[in-house]
């Protein structure tokens, strides 16, 4: 049994507190995690700003983690991130957590104890969903649930390995807890949208069931609970797998294009309108990102005065449909198919960007360019590359989303360029840092946007 650590919050950051005993482990281990978002600037600085016993034996933690700042001509990235860990400590370590060691503490009130991620741990696990049950407080940290929707209790937990930027548990193959890694102060969009679109009666979503937050340092969300779809496949899955077999995917592309339209709908029904969109503001952005990105890509530059005119094009269009509330990150690893019907999930956004600019209204056509690139993503995972098909799955999708939209993307030429640009360029810095030998993937589309007058 693990052994019971009591710390006080005084003692947080404190020569005694916890930072005595894990500072050098985390800035070992904090690195290596794939939802480490600082993977290009060395850590500078590492602080305890919350530490929660949650239970004997496991610690919750809020750490910041600072950088030394780095200037591009698309602005300063923030000099550090906020990251949720969760922490086991042992007198001895079960060979079964292994691989979740992080390291034994040399210094301060963990001396001498084995430190691992928790989140690894059955028992640990099934803790937290105890917690989610039963509303309450643990420190700052507050749990809350829906009383219209009990979740039993002894479902047993696992670790799903995929996620790139947080952390989900399923529990009995009936829930599913993602747990925020990197934390922002405010409202997630995972719990507002999701709690939004259940209050509008869309099905598309899973509605959340228990969620927690915390109040120090500031308020925020750390976890969504929801149910889980155990039938379900992933488009991106069930589009590779077309392909592997030569398989039409247009049908489930149409198909895929009105259950996009109706979670829109659905969210600005739920969320109030916007107005028209700002395509100068729109554009501005847009160009201030492909110059961090070309300062950050060499290999961009080239193609910057043609990616350029795509968002001079968009300045001087037509606004499109109004701006609203939208998925912010849709691509077919967010979409799930369960029988004949396709479900939406994690609504976080991309992770990368600010918070207030996640939950601030923009153009739908931004979610659609969003799959339109996955399509041409699926589509250059085989040799020989199938373009034709990405082109039937483009179609396909925009003839689905109109049909329930009442508005064609495709009539929304410079608009959908634009944004599908934009989407490239997060791609290409996204891969240049995460995936390297993913990136000839996004360059193959910059070089064709570049260019591009259709």
């Amino acid at each position: 049994m693990p052994k019971t650590i009591t710390l006080r919050p005084r003692t947080a950051t404190g020569a005694d507190g916890p930072l005595a005993s894990l500072g050098g482990l985390l800035r070992e281990w904090l690195p290596r995690q794939r939802w480490f978002a600082g993977k290009d600037r060395p850590v500078t600085d590492l602080s305890v700003l919350s530490v929660t016993e949650l239970f004997p034996g496991c610690l919750h933690l809020l750490v910041h983690a600072s950088h030394a700042p780095v200037p591009t001509p698309g602005g300063t990235p923030p000099p550090g991130d906020c990251y949720q860990l969760l922490l086991g400590v042992r007198e001895q370590l079960a060979p079964r957590l292994e691989r979740a060691f992080i390291g034994r503490a040399t210094a301060g009130p963990l001396a001498g104890l084995a430190v691992y991620d928790a989140l690894y741990d059955p028992r640990a696990a099934s803790l937290l969903l105890e917690r989610l049950r039963r509303p309450g407080s643990a420190g700052p940290l507050r749990f809350e649930a829906d009383p219209t929707a009990p979740v039993p209790g002894g479902l047993p937990p696992r670790l799903l390995d995929a996620e790139q930027s947080n952390t989900s548990l399923v529990y009995g193959d009936a829930y599913i807890l993602k747990l925020f890694r990197r934390i922002q102060p405010g409202v997630n969009p995972d719990l507002e949208v999701s709690a939004a679109l259940a209050a509008q009666g869309c099905t598309r979503v899973p509605a959340p069931v228990a969620w927690f937050t915390t109040s120090a340092p500031r308020p925020a969300t750390l976890g969504v609970l929801q149910p889980f779809l155990p039938d379900a496949t992933d488009g991106w899955t069930l589009a590779l797998g077309a392909l592997a077999a030569g398989d039409d995917f247009t049908a489930e592309a149409r198909e895929l294009g009105r259950a996009t339209a109706e979670v829109h709908l659905a969210l600005a029904e739920a969320f109030p309108p916007a107005g028209p969109g700002e395509n100068g503001r729109t554009a501005d952005a847009m160009c201030a990102r492909l110059e961090a990105a070309a300062h950050a890509v060499p290999g961009l530059k080239p193609f910057v005065p043609g990616l350029r005119a795509a968002f001079g094009a968009l300045a001087t269009c037509d606004t499109g449909p109004p701006a609203q509330r939208i998925h912010g990150d849709l691509h077919l690893g967010q979409v799930l198919r369960a029988g004949r019907d396709w479900f939406v999930i994690d609504f976080e956004g991309e992770p990368s960007r600010p918070l207030t600019e996640r939950r601030t209204p923009q153009s739908p056509v931004r979610d659609v360019a969003g799959m339109l690139r996955s399509f041409d993503y699926a589509a250059r995972q085989r040799r020989p590359w199938r373009p034709e098909w990405a082109r039937r799955c483009r179609e396909a999708f925009c003839a689905g989303y109109a049909a329930r939209a009442g508005w064609d993307p495709r009539k929304k030429h410079a608009l959908l360029r634009a944004h599908e640009t934009d989407r490239a360029v997060y791609e290409v810095l996204y891969e240049a840092r995460h995936r390297p030998d993913w990136l000839p993937v996004p360059m193959a589309a910059i070089k064709r946007l570049a260019v591009w007058g259709g």
